[in-house]
């Protein structure tokens, strides 16, 4: 039965869905809610992440899974996980341990459109 038009249908995600290999992977800060990063997980790294409560992505661009801060040492300390709706998204609230963004700062969200 289809609920009705401007109801919610009801779904209940446990698992994400590793169908397409990755999902995307949105990193909040657990103090203040503030955006992070955005990576991407394949099953391997979600499942370390889950495993280890320490942040795990894959590198699109190196091929390779990878622990965040695993060379600065600006590891995050994964306080809790949550799957989207579509079960192709996941939302990792963490505490850092440093700059999450590679430039050194805080979050990789600093950069705004046409300049300062």
């Amino acid at each position: 039965m289809t609920p009705p038009q401007g109801e919610a249908k009801s779904s209940k995600i446990t698992e994400p869905d590793f169908s397409a290999g990755l999902i995307t992977a949105v990193v909040q800060d657990g103090a203040d809610n503030a955006v992070l990063m955005v990576a991407h997980m394949n099953e391997e790294a979600y499942r370390k992440t889950l495993r280890t409560r320490r942040a795990w992505f894959w590198s699109r661009s190196r091929g390779q899974l990878w622990q965040k801060g695993e060379t600065s040492g600006n590891v995050m300390d994964v306080d809790s996980m949550t799957i989207d709706c579509d079960g192709d998204a996941v939302l990792l609230r963490v505490h850092p341990h440093g700059p999450a963004c590679h430039t050194g700062e805080r979050s990789c969200f600093h950069n705004r459109p046409g300049g300062p």
